[in-house]
């Protein structure tokens, strides 16, 4: 009999894209859902979440609970010039085995070819999307 760290029954991370007017807001709506997830259970889930941008001013991210990781990487379209970046960062990330990631789109742009990208091999395997947060 295998167990099932976590509790889950789909061993794949949940990976869900947010997208809204300003890095403020998906920093925002991201913080709103963390605090969400982390009331309905007893144990902390570990998460991650990967941010197109810089921080405007103080974002509600900058102090994460344990078993949260952040990580930022350069503006540009996420599935054309931005495409290696966020490959070597997700790769990186999912070495730890998240339960849940959150990527907010700076841009959003060509977000059905995010998606697909997300969608195909290796990245099926790994991944399940979930409907995008939108702030």
């Amino acid at each position: 009999m295998h167990s099932n760290p976590g509790g889950r029954d789909d061993a794949r991370t949940v990976l869900t894209l947010v997208t809204g007017p300003g890095a403020a807001a998906r920093e925002a709506a991201i913080a709103a859902h963390l605090s969400d997830l982390h009331e309905d259970r007893s144990a902390p889930i570990m998460q991650a979440i990967i941010l197109e941008g810089l921080a405007s001013g103080i974002s509600p991210l900058d102090d994460l609970p344990p078993g949260q990781t952040l990580a930022r990487i350069a503006p540009g379209c996420l599935c054309c010039t931005g495409n290696l970046v966020l490959r070597v960062t997700l790769n990186r990330l999912l070495r730890q085995r998240p339960h849940r990631i959150f990527i907010g789109v700076a841009d959003s742009g060509h977000l059905d070819q995010l998606r697909s990208w997300l969608q195909s091999e290796p990245y099926d395997q790994l991944l399940r999307l979930t409907s995008d947060l939108k702030a």
